[in-house]
């Protein structure tokens, strides 16, 4: 072979061999191709849902604080939905150019020049909707609570508390609510003082009243005495006159927090009698009284915290029943676990029968109480349908009747016992 002929081959060997080269890269760049674009779509979705829900939240704050009829609702409503509008607008058309230019190979510098006209408009409507959302934002949260407003009757008054100072078990409550209820709107107004001593307190008691299917209750707590009729304590809505409850609204500064300290024949008589909500009461077990004084401390610090500084209601974090979970979680030393069902308030009961906080076996009788058999013993509708309550102002007979058929457990004599016998129940609900 002449040296003319091998330098030929090797030329044309090298040069098919970088045709062979760009055949794999090309084909390596079209095979990613459709991961590149997947990737792009599902950024541009996530970016769009985050617009539109922070839209949403934005324009439903407003709608919560000022309410549908005030122009200020209105123009914020107009101007959102226009800019976002506009937004997906621009992006639709910049998609619809880019596709119609990209078939014509000479009109380059035409693409160039509507790609930067599309990205500088794109630019300028997300900056002025993130400037509007953020002034949003600032102002949602400078919104503050207030203690001066046109309440309703039973959310009217705040208790307030006095410790003795030669005995500091010794606690005076003013504005213990004792309303006589006649209806679930008219009722014979009645605020009270009222000493307790917490040397003596033996249990608690939570209460559980379904008023919107069995996903939602609202929960009271109750503290048992030796010798003196029980004590409950309500984390409640403080509604103005006129005012209505909206789960919706809640998340948006809409209500106040209200501690509300009263009798049972008032605070669950009108929930079971004068409503008609279901209401059920579960003795809590395996507790020794350091913790269950150590719970009633938290309301009285709960009560001078709101005293002090009133607070917003918020459907998800401060509601009626995660408020009391935070508290009670804090008193036990964390026996409490974290659950889901902290968050959905109508199956607390049982949460607390998995966490062995219900007693097992209430009636020593060897079989273990299912859930079923919890809600059928502790539903107190049956127990006080004909019940008159102007007949007992400072009695115990609601109290004793809502708890008929419910074995009260005692307090622990240790912590070892509560929790090996919260284990147990725990072990035994499974």
């Amino acid at each position: 072979m002449s040296l003319r002929a091998f330098f030929s081959r090797l030329v044309s060997s090298h040069s098919t061999a970088c045709h062979s080269d760009d055949g794999l890269k090309a084909r390596a760049s079209t095979d990613n191709a459709p991961k590149h674009k997947w990737l792009s779509y599902l950024l541009q979705f996530l970016f769009a849902l985050t617009l539109i829900l922070s839209a949403v939240w934005l324009l439903m704050a407003i709608w919560y604080q000022f309410g549908g009829r005030s122009p200020i609702a209105w123009l914020t409503i107009i101007v959102v939905v226009s800019l976002l509008s506009a937004l997906f607008g621009v992006h639709l058309w910049s998609n619809i150019s880019k596709n119609a230019i990209d078939s014509q190979a000479s009109n380059k510098n035409a693409r160039a020049m509507k790609t930067q006209k599309s990205k500088m408009l794109t630019k300028g409507l997300i900056g002025t909707y993130a400037t509007i959302w953020l002034l949003g934002l600032g102002w949602f949260f400078s919104i503050e609570a207030k203690q001066a407003r046109d309440w309703m009757p039973e959310v009217a008054e705040r208790v307030t508390y006095t410790r003795d100072a030669s005995n500091p078990d010794l606690i005076t409550l003013t504005n213990v609510r004792n309303f006589d209820w006649h209806t679930d709107t008219e009722a014979t107004e009645r605020w009270e003082t009222r000493t307790i001593d917490m040397s003596k307190l033996s249990g608690v008691d939570i209460t559980n009243s379904y008023w919107m299917g069995p996903l939602i209750a609202h929960t009271l707590v109750s503290f048992r005495f030796e010798d003196e009729r029980p004590l409950a304590f309500s984390f409640e809505i403080r509604k103005e006159n006129g005012e209505s409850f909206s789960a919706l609204a809640g998340f948006f500064r809409r209500f106040e927090l209200s501690l509300i300290a009263a009798e049972e024949r008032d605070i669950i008589y009108t929930r079971s009698n004068a409503r008609g909500e279901q209401v059920y009461l579960f003795p809590i077990s395996h507790l020794q009284q350091h913790e269950v004084k150590a719970l009633f401390e938290s309301y009285l610090t709960a009560a001078d915290e709101l005293n002090t500084k009133p607070a917003w209601y918020n459907t998800l974090t401060s509601n009626c029943t995660n408020i009391i979970f935070y508290m009670a979680r804090l008193v036990s030393d964390d026996r409490l676990p974290w659950d889901y069902r902290i968050w959905v308030s109508g199956w607390l009961p049982n949460y607390l029968h998995d966490a062995g906080m219900l007693d097992a076996n209430p009636e020593s009788t060897g079989q273990p109480w299912s859930m079923d058999t919890w809600y059928e013993r502790t539903h107190i509708n049956p127990k006080v349908k004909s019940f008159q309550n102007s007949s007992d102002i400072h009695g115990s007979e609601f109290s004793r009747q809502i708890r008929q058929g419910i074995p009260i457990p005692p307090l622990a004599d240790s912590q070892n016992i509560a929790e090996a016998n919260a284990k147990s129940a725990a072990q035994a609900s499974h």
